[in-house]
């Protein structure tokens, strides 16, 4: 029987917060493009998972 793999949206990290809609997962704040990619590389470390660019104001932190 092969594993089953599936991908969890640990945290999520925006440059404006009028484009947070919903919950479940925690979101960060940040106040411009240089400090989105630097919290996304450190959670990215942090959580052992993968950051995924949405848009350019959006990157998703997902783990599998």
């Amino acid at each position: 029987m092969a594993d089953e793999q599936g991908a969890s949206i640990v945290a999520v990290v925006v440059t404006e917060q009028g484009t947070i809609n919903g919950g479940g997962s925690p979101f960060f704040i940040v106040k411009d493009a240089d400090a989105l990619q630097k919290v996304s590389m450190s959670l990215e470390r942090i959580l052992d998972a993968s950051a995924y660019e949405i848009d350019e104001n959006t990157m998703i932190i997902v783990t599998r």
